[in-house]
C-alpha cells in the first residue's frame, strides 16, 4: 500500500490515532460528513435506517462498524466517492488480524450472546495489555511492529463487555492458566485482578474449569448465535453450520457442567491473584539473597 493521497485517503498515511484505531477514525469521518450535510442523527439515521444511538456509538469509536453500515454512508455522502465502504473493507487487514480471524470479529461485534473456552490462557476478551503482549510474541518470527499492530486490534475487541449494549458473555477459564507464570508475578496478578472485575460485569459470567479430564481438552472455540470459531496450533476456523454450532453448544454445556460455580471461581481468581502478588514480592528478596551467595 502506498502514502498516494489522492482519491480516498489512505490508512497508512493518517495520523497514529487512525492506524492503532480504525473504528474510532472512521466514527470521526461519519460525524464530519454528517454535520457538513448539516443533519442531526435522527435525521442520518432516518435516512440510513441506523438507531440514533447506534449511529453515536460509532462516531464515538465505541462500537465498529459493519459492512452495511458502511455502505449506507456511501449512498448518504456521494460527494466522499466510496471512501466508507473502501476504508472499512482495507481495515479489516489493518488491524492485523490473520485472514481466517476476521469474518469471526464481526461476528463477535455482532452477536448478542457470547460462548468462549480458551485452553491453557485467558481468553483475548479477558487479556490485560501485558499479558496479551507476551502471549502474542511467543509466536515464532513475530516482529516487534506486528505485536503492536496486533495488541492494539485485540485490546479494541475487549470494548464489547462494557459497551452500551453488551453481549451476554459465558468464559469458562482453564485452571492451568491461574497458575501458568506468563512473563512475571506481577503480570499474572494485575491480570487475575482483571478476570475479577470483569467477572463482576451484570452481563459476564465467569467459571473456572478445573485441571481434570474434561470435553475441552481437544482445543477452545467461542459461539454466537449464529456462528462458531474452533482453534488449531497453526489457524482458526469460522463456522456457520447450524450441526456445528449445535454440537459445540453440546460440548460447551458439557465442559460448563465440570466448571466451578460463579462464586467458587471468583474465590479461587481471588486467592490466586493474592498468591501471585506475594511471589512477586518474594521474587527481589530471593534475587538479593542468591547475589549474596
Amino acid at each position: 500500500m502506498t502514502n498516494d493521497t489522492s482519491g480516498p485517503v489512505r490508512y497508512r498515511a493518517r495520523e497514529s490515532d487512525g492506524r492503532s484505531n480504525p473504528a474510532r477514525y472512521f466514527g470521526r469521518q461519519v460525524r464530519r460528513a454528517r454535520r457538513a450535510a448539516g443533519w442531526t442523527l435522527a435525521e442520518f439515521g432516518q435516512r440510513i435506517g441506523y438507531d440514533p444511538g447506534q449511529i453515536s456509538r460509532i462516531e464515538n469509536g465505541k462500537r465498529p462498524p459493519t459492512e452495511l453500515f458502511a455502505q449506507m454512508c456511501d449512498r448518504a455522502f456521494l460527494d466522499r466517492d466510496g471512501w466508507f465502504s473502501e476504508f472499512y473493507a482495507e481495515s479489516r487487514t489493518w488491524i492485523a488480524t490473520p485472514p481466517w480471524f476476521r469474518s469471526w470479529i464481526e461476528h463477535e461485534e455482532n452477536a448478542e450472546t457470547l460462548r468462549i473456552w480458551q485452553m491453557g490462557v485467558f481468553s483475548g476478551l479477558l487479556q490485560t495489555e501485558d499479558y496479551a503482549r507476551t502471549i502474542l510474541a511467543v509466536n515464532p518470527g513475530v516482529s516487534d511492529d506486528l505485536v503492536s499492530e496486533r495488541l492494539a486490534a485485540r485490546l479494541a475487541r475487549q470494548s464489547i463487555l462494557a459497551r452500551d449494549d453488551p453481549p451476554t458473555v459465558w468464559f469458562l477459564v482453564d485452571e492451568a492458566a491461574l497458575r501458568r507464570c506468563v512473563d512475571s508475578p506481577h503480570v499474572m496478578a494485575a491480570q487475575l485482578a482483571r478476570l475479577s472485575g470483569v467477572a463482576r460485569l451484570p452481563n459476564v459470567t465467569i467459571q473456572v474449569v478445573p485441571d481434570i479430564a474434561h470435553a475441552g481438552l481437544l482445543g477452545g472455540f467461542a459461539i454466537t448465535g449464529h456462528a462458531a470459531y474452533v482453534e488449531t496450533a497453526i489457524a482458526g476456523q469460522v463456522f456457520e453450520d447450524t450441526e456445528i454450532i449445535a454440537e459445540l453448544f453440546v460440548r460447551f454445556d458439557t465442559l460448563r457442567n465440570e466448571a466451578l460455580r460463579g462464586s467458587e471461581s471468583l474465590a479461587l481468581i481471588e486467592r490466586m491473584c493474592e498468591e501471585w502478588k506475594a511471589s512477586g514480592a518474594r521474587a527481589p528478596t530471593q534475587a538479593t539473597t542468591a547475589a549474596n551467595a
